[in-house]
């Protein structure tokens, strides 16, 4: 079997080349569209063993007029390699395929859905729905995606789910203080924030702050500063494309409210992120839209989480077994949950010891590039029986009782 991945970026989306490699050792044949020859994901699909094709296919949204150049690649390299399924990672490149082939061609495209930003916006969600044939299908990456596909129409026949995977292994939930030196915070003082990418607001979507929330997390923290002075906020992470700007404002709003005791360092290098999250005390996670990213990387470092009831965020985060769910941008109710857990840190680490144990089974790439395959399979040959999704409470009902008792 033969596949064509594609992907937008050559430096983000390891999640996608991580499940390449596991596809790899089920028989599949990987090669992979790539924007560029550089960039630090590239190393992730030579390592997955992938044949890489530097042939920029995402849609050119902004510049219309290279679409035809653009689909005339698509359809030189997918005539070349002849692949028995094309394997889209990112909105961009599953409209361009959908537009360079037309809705009749014979081989099957999957779209596996990395978020819900485009499908919580009208008319995005009907260009996804609308461009589709019937030789399209998609795989949801959460519940909550797969209930935007199934609520707007879709056949549920052709929509599967698949959490990206990644491997859980690598994580410690040891304190190196690699953070804490870092930054000269003392054993003494509590960290509260989290590590992320800062992304500025989409103002086409009618954003006006970012959509990782930065702003509110601030404000939280200055109302935490006010009752609890032995804390320190720490958001670290660098902007995404040309945030700049936005960045060092944020920046100076940290430094208004918090007065130096909320500190945004900038990007950290990937090799030290796995080890400064058990630094942190209490992990954040308030963003207007997300998939299930920002609260894995804490729950497996044992950090206790706060995160926004948003997305596919509660299929991690549960209410008092795996962590604290919060209303979207409510600044005072934040504020609140970061106070109880930073009371009572022992309930809220079980809990994270808990949602440890979710993800490590949930996000495992071996357990999600399977069933990935069985998608694969199931489409070539519908006498092949589609993969049941991965249910989250089922597992937390079923785990070991005193793991998960608070």
């Amino acid at each position: 079997m033969r596949a064509l991945h594609i992907v937008k970026t050559s430096e983000g989306a390891r999640w996608a080349a991580l499940q390449a490699a596991e596809l790899a050792r089920w028989g599949v044949e990987i090669h992979v569209a790539v924007p560029s020859a550089n960039g630090s994901a590239i190393r992730d699909w030579e390592d997955a063993g992938a044949s890489i094709h530097v042939v920029p296919l995402d849609y050119p949204a902004t510049r219309p007029w290279r679409l035809p150049a653009i689909c005339s690649r698509a359809r030189t390299l997918v005539g070349i390699l002849r692949p028995d399924v094309i394997h889209c990672h990112h909105l961009g490149p599953a409209l361009l395929l959908r537009q360079a082939m037309g809705k009749s061609h014979r081989i099957p495209r999957i779209f596996q859905v990395p978020g819900p930003l485009h499908l919580e916006h009208g008319p995005y969600r009907k260009w996804d729905l609308h461009s589709a044939g019937a030789r399209d299908f998609w795989i949801a990456s959460s519940r909550s995606i797969q209930d935007h596909y199934l609520r707007a129409g879709a056949d549920p026949a052709r929509v599967f789910l698949s959490y990206y995977g990644f491997r859980p292994a690598n994580f410690s939930m040891a304190r190196s203080h690699l953070l804490r030196k870092s930054l000269r915070i003392s054993t003494t003082e509590s960290v509260v924030g989290n590590i992320s990418f800062i992304y500025p607001p989409k103002y086409y979507l009618g954003q006006r702050v970012g959509l990782k929330c930065h702003e509110d997390l601030i404000d939280a923290l200055g109302l935490v500063l006010r009752k609890r002075p032995g804390v320190v906020g720490v958001l670290a992470g660098g902007p995404w494309g040309a945030g700049e700007r936005y960045f060092n404002r944020l920046r100076r709003r940290a430094e208004a409210i918090g007065r130096g005791r909320i500190l945004m360092p900038g990007s950290l290098p990937f090799t030290e992120v796995q080890q400064c999250w058990p630094d942190f005390d209490c992990a954040v996670h308030v963003p207007l839209s997300e998939n299930c990213g920002g609260v894995v990387e804490p729950l497996l470092a044992g950090v206790p989480v706060v995160a926004g009831k948003v997305g596919g965020l509660p299929e991690v985060v549960y209410e008092g077994l795996t962590g604290t769910l919060v209303p979207p941008r409510n600044p005072s109710a934040l504020a609140d949950a970061i106070l109880r857990v930073l009371a009572q840190p022992e309930p809220y680490r079980a809990m994270a010891r808990c949602g440890g144990e979710l993800v490590r089974e949930m996000f495992d790439v071996r357990r999600t590039a399977a069933e990935v395959y069985r998608v694969y399979r199931h489409i070539l040959d519908r006498r092949e029986p589609p993969p049941r999704g991965f249910d989250s409470r089922a597992f937390l009902e079923t785990a070991e009782p005193v793991s998960c008792t608070v």
